[in-house]
């Protein structure tokens, strides 16, 4: 499903990344843990294809990242590759229901298409009754349950998350990581979370330690 070979990475004099090996099968949950600075963000930034590595090569759901010109891989990722941040991310004027829209209508969905499926999502998810609330109107569990519905609006084969649960108080973290095994158990993802939580890496299918750069086991 992704294979990284030899991923390394600087930002200026700094070596981020220091030769990265790394492969993830299809619909794992792996989590990514390590100190600051380990790279780990880096790392996912570099899977999601929003930043190239210096050297080395992605591969997603059998694409070579490399080989693909500007326009191809943005289509690549909007369809391909959803994502989750911290801070959800959710546009403030637009409703939940538009702010899971926009991935869609953006992928050339038309906007009964898109507003179908945006509601489909919002029901599994259990927040149907907060499709016309604006992201100010909404407590931080539902704000990063409309961030991981956006995510899925386009049946991507991959969802990356940055700390996903980082800023939810102790039982929406809870419900948000049951959220993830549910999804992958119906939708069928791949996911891939860069996390501090140790609650959160226990869980997952495998846990990858990033120490200074590198992989120390897998």
């Amino acid at each position: 499903m992704i294979k990284l070979e030899g991923i390394t990475k600087k930002f200026g004099t700094l070596e981020v990344l220091k030769g990265i090996d790394l492969t993830i099968n299809e619909r794992e949950i792996v989590s990514i843990v390590g100190p600051s600075g380990a790279g780990k963000t880096t790392l996912l930034q570099i899977m999601g294809t929003l930043d190239e590595p210096d050297a080395g090569d992605v591969h997603i759901n059998n694409t070579h990242i490399k080989a693909m010109k500007e326009k191809e891989l943005s289509a690549f990722r909007n369809k391909q590759i959803g994502f989750v941040f911290q801070f959800h991310q959710l546009l403030p004027e637009f409703t939940a229901l538009e702010n899971i829209m926009i991935p869609a209508l953006i992928a050339g969905a038309s906007s009964k298409e898109a507003t179908a499926h945006a509601k489909e999502l919002l029901s599994f998810m259990n927040i149907s009754d907060r499709a016309t609330h604006k992201p100010n109107e909404l407590s931080g569990g539902e704000k990063q349950r409309v961030a991981v519905a956006r995510a899925l609006i386009n049946k991507p084969a991959v969802v990356l998350a940055d700390e996903p649960s980082g800023s939810l108080d102790t039982q929406s973290k809870e419900e948000l990581h049951q959220l993830f095994f549910q999804l992958r158990n119906h939708f069928g993802q791949t996911f891939v979370i860069v996390t501090h939580d140790e609650n959160l890496a226990t869980i997952t299918d495998r846990t990858i330690h990033m120490v200074d750069g590198l992989i120390k086991n897998s």
